[in-house]
């Protein structure tokens, strides 16, 4: 496979890359819980924290 001849600056990547950002954040509905959320992030039912349909961070537990 062909190499570059010369290096492109960090600068030239970044402008060009900067519009290949998505124009809306994909929504998901957990099958657990059935909330809606952010495709890769931690969303909060209550006081426990879940991501990909598992518990994180359980909340606090009243006796």
């Amino acid at each position: 496979m062909p190499n570059p001849k010369w290096r492109h600056s960090k600068q030239r990547k970044r402008k060009r890359r900067t519009h290949h950002k998505a124009d809306m954040p994909q929504i998901s509905t957990c099958a657990v819980t059935g909330e809606k959320h952010v495709y890769h992030q931690a969303y909060q039912v209550g006081e426990d924290l879940f991501y990909r349909g598992k518990v994180l961070v359980k909340g606090q537990e009243e006796d």
